[in-house]
């Protein structure tokens, strides 16, 4: 019998994860602004996770994709975590803050953990679900 048949999970792998969100802009504006987010896994970069925000918030009309280390997103939903493009932090119980750091300004984006927290299961595969 092969180690697979003895042991189906022990050779479990991540698959490409796409997890689709609702965050918000954090402007100074007292109303925020709502915008579908893509979460993006892909076991060939099983260090990474991207974060995906539409064309139309693009002045060039195209998605605008972050790529930053899946270890930043998991610590930060515990505690302030990042010092370059992309800095995270728990914001009460049930939010987080991504802010995007890029040469034409900054970007805060909240998001509900709760969310983030099923992607990054997700990321893991089968054996975390």
């Amino acid at each position: 019998m092969s180690a697979t048949a003895e042991n189906p999970r022990a050779t479990a792998v991540a698959t490409a994860v796409e997890v689709r969100v609702t965050a918000r802009v954090i402007t100074d504006d007292p109303l925020y602004r709502k915008i579908p987010v893509a979460l993006r896994f892909t076991p060939d970069e099983p260090l990474a996770v991207r974060i995906v925000f539409p064309a139309d918030l693009s002045p060039e009309g195209t998605d605008n994709e972050w790529v930053f280390p899946r270890a930043l997103l998991e610590a930060g939903l515990q505690a302030p975590t990042g010092t370059g493009d992309v800095r995270v932090w728990p914001c009460g119980r049930v939010q987080a803050v991504v802010e995007f750091h890029s040469p034409e300004g900054v970007a805060v984006v909240q998001f509900d953990i709760a969310g983030l927290r099923r992607f990054l299961r997700r990321t893991y595969g089968p054996l975390t679900r």
